[in-house]
């Protein structure tokens, strides 16, 4: 049975065209705090054309569902692309009653005795997705100048190597960000541009703590500012802090997007 004694696990939902290892750094720390983390690879990362935005959400939501049916709580983290999957998935699995829930007056799912929850949400360099409204509509309808679609069916980077390097990775040591550049994966087009009946904004049912880069150049600082407020606005319970850091912190400043965590985590359980 879930206690306020136990420690929540961190589920950990990486961006568009990552592996779960960009975790690694965050992970490993946290594992010297005591807390348990799972990494799970989303399934429009792997080379097909064909997978699916509710192939990601599946796969998010099984990882949370092996640890809240064993009773324990759960703390997912989400950064860019993987805050919809990462919201979407946490759909009834709140403490708190869904907000649809509220608005309509119709039970959506039971909560079994015994079992854990989702108790917080922290989004890393993202946005606040909208319930019904897929990942590239909700950007406005059409890409970045920084990506297309390919007629391969994947989102193709429109940037040589440095230039990815430099919009997700400038802040690292040049190696190491070349190194990364080098772990990026193809991206299913269809996971980002449709499924949006299968989003959920489920940061308006849960406490949100947001990491905001200051230094980013995929997802600009003053950008983020306005995606808290607007979320706050729709009825959002969400901190905010920041890091000085390109558009993944987790990678170059692992301490700093740790004692974030850290601080939050506290804070859901507190």
């Amino acid at each position: 049975m879930s206690t306020s004694s136990q420690k929540p696990t961190f589920i950990f939902v990486p961006g568009a065209w990552h592996k779960p290892t960009c975790w690694s750094k965050v992970t490993a720390l946290l594992t010297n705090h005591g807390y348990n983390s799972l990494t799970p690879t989303l399934p429009s990362t792997l080379g097909d054309a064909y997978t699916t935005f509710k192939d990601d959400l599946d796969v998010v939501r099984d990882a949370i569902t092996s640890e809240t049916t064993k009773g324990r709580d759960v703390v997912v983290v989400v950064w860019s692309y993987g805050s919809l999957p990462g919201a979407s998935a946490i759909r009834g699995l709140t403490k708190r009653r869904s907000h649809l829930e509220a608005e309509t007056g119709e039970a959506e799912i039971e909560k079994e005795e015994g079992q854990g929850h989702v108790i917080g949400l922290c989004l890393i360099a993202t946005g606040f997705c909208t319930t019904g409204t897929d990942f590239l509509t909700s950007g406005g309808g059409s890409p970045p100048p920084f990506w297309k679609v390919s007629s391969t069916g994947f989102a193709e980077f429109t940037l040589d190597s440095e230039g990815i390097r430099e919009l997700f990775y400038h802040d690292l040591p040049v190696e190491e960000g070349q190194e990364c550049v080098g772990d990026v994966t193809k991206q299913s087009v269809k996971a980002l541009s449709e499924g949006g009946e299968d989003v959920y904004a489920g940061w308006r049912d849960v406490e949100c703590w947001f990491l905001g880069t200051k230094e980013d150049k995929g997802l600009p600082f003053e950008v983020q500012g306005m995606l808290v407020r607007m979320a706050r606005e729709q009825g959002g319970d969400v901190v905010m802090r920041e890091v000085q850091s390109g558009h993944a912190p987790m990678l170059s400043k692992p301490k700093e997007t740790v004692d974030f965590l850290l601080e939050a985590a506290k804070a859901f359980v507190g």
